[in-house]
């Protein structure tokens, strides 16, 4: 049994929101940057302000409460983050009571929570990810007495379950199942800003997805910071097999997945119930070169990896697969970068995301010397971009004339003929013209033409 489950709260033991009047009637106005696990945690934050008594507002300018739900990732994300919120400062002068309050990854450093308390003196209050169930209390003491509070990150925090949550789509759901990271990739912060792992329980999580099947979800994401090491009373394999049997036509996905994890009962898994979950693998990379990797922490070689690589084929033919790439990593030689092209040229990815690296403060890797140069690293990223767009077009070619089910997820009028967008199971988009589609339904989809990174059909 997972020692998190002792852990475990209700949010409605810790709130009782129906004696809460600090936002009835007030409109807030919430913006989120960064992952899958962010836009989760804001549709938690929307639920409980509107658990509150709160509306939202699109536009900031016509907000009584602005979150910032932030990401620290990267550098570049955190100074998009901050610009914005410099953009506030007009808007609580014109209002006095507009109440601001920066949250997600960036409120669980030190340094930049420091830098907000001395910088901004209109960030009325810092929250991290994992007390985000603390919200109400927070406003409550914001709006009653005035007074900026700074929740201090706590690196093993409680799972807080039963937060309300306002889904910003229908018919496609986010499911966290787990929280936190355990592995200490020399160039990641997010172990510290979100945590250790601590896994939900597995029963709260199967009558999660249970209710959203049975009001009409049809996609569902298990997200995770290392979602397959997952780790309840049930693993991550047994996990996904239970939301699987439940009965409804709907889809199972889920992200982001470690090498290490991927044990044979996942892959297993993944072949007994292909009409459910879907045929397509996000499995991070990150460098081809063994030195680098180890650099890295990454506890996985090369070979080790294409070897989960055949496994998953070997299973499931049809599965598609796209990875993440760390492009300059620190010492990263041209020897090493050519290692890197070899594993995509040898696996074929349909889809390659591909970073440029960013050292973060409190980080190993931001402590190692031997910097690649700027113009080295865009020279390397131009000639990864240009081979993985080959083989990008190349994985599409083949569905030309061929038939595909696809979630329809927006439609958009383009010189004047309504076009629709989805995705396959195997999380392809592609782009269709139909008289009688209809958003958040399926349908069978002819392709007509392939590109780089989407397919056209009708």
């Amino acid at each position: 049994m997972n020692s998190d489950l002792s852990k475990t709260q209700s949010f409605f033991e810790l709130y009782d929101l129906r004696r809460s009047d600090a936002l009835d009637g007030k409109r807030a106005h919430v913006v989120t940057f960064g992952c899958q696990q962010n836009e989760a945690d804001s549709e938690r934050l929307r639920g409980m302000l509107a658990t509150m008594g709160c509306s939202l507002a699109e536009r900031a300018e016509d907000a009584d409460v602005i979150l910032l739900n932030t990401c620290a990732i990267r550098e570049h994300a955190e100074m998009k983050a901050l610009s914005l919120l410099g953009r506030f400062k007009a808007l609580r002068k014109s209002n006095p009571e507009l109440i601001i309050g920066v949250l997600g990854c960036m409120a669980a450093e030190p340094r930049r929570v420091d830098m907000l308390k001395r910088d901004f003196h209109y960030v009325d209050f810092t929250l991290p990810p994992s007390e985000i169930h603390k919200l109400p209390a927070v406003i409550a003491e914001v709006v009653q007495n005035r007074k900026r509070t700074f929740v201090p990150y706590v690196s093993e925090p409680r799972i807080v379950e039963d937060i309300p949550v306002s889904r910003t789509s229908t018919f496609k759901s986010w499911v966290s199942v787990m929280y936190g990271c355990n592995n200490f990739c020399t160039y990641c912060i997010v172990p510290y800003v979100r945590g250790r792992e601590r896994s939900r329980d597995s029963a709260a999580v199967i009558k999660e997805c249970r209710e959203l099947v049975a009001a009409g979800t049809k996609e569902i994401t298990l997200l995770g910071q290392n979602v397959n090491s997952y780790s309840s009373d049930l693993t991550f394999a047994e996990l996904i097999s239970e939301i699987a049997r439940i009965e409804g036509d709907f889809i199972i996905r889920f992200m982001t997945s470690h090498p290490k994890d991927v044990s044979p009962e996942l892959i297993e898994a993944i072949r007994r119930y292909k009409g459910k979950i879907a045929p397509y693998f996000h499995l991070p990379l990150q460098s081809g070169s063994d030195k680098i990797l180890r650099s890295m922490n990454r506890t996985y070689t090369k070979e080790k990896y294409l070897e989960t690589v055949r496994a998953l084929r070997a299973a499931v033919p049809e599965i598609a697969l796209s990875t993440d790439v760390i492009i300059g990593f620190p010492e990263e030689e041209d020897g090493d970068f050519l290692e890197t092209l070899d594993v995509l040229s040898t696996v074929r990815f349909d889809m390659v995301y591909a970073f440029l690296y960013s050292p973060r403060n409190g980080t190993r890797a931001a402590l190692m010397e031997n910097r690649v140069e700027r113009s080295v690293m865009d020279a390397r990223m131009a000639r990864l971009i240009e081979m993985q767009n080959e083989i990008s077009l190349e994985c599409n070619l083949p569905f030309v004339g061929k038939r595909v089910r696809v979630l329809v997820e927006s439609s958009d009028e383009k010189d004047g003929v309504l076009v629709y967008t989805g995705r396959t199971p195997d999380a392809r988009l592609v782009h269709f013209k139909s008289c009688d589609a209809e958003l958040g339904e399926f349908a069978d989809v002819l392709i007509e033409r392939a590109g780089i990174s989407c397919l056209y059909g009708k």
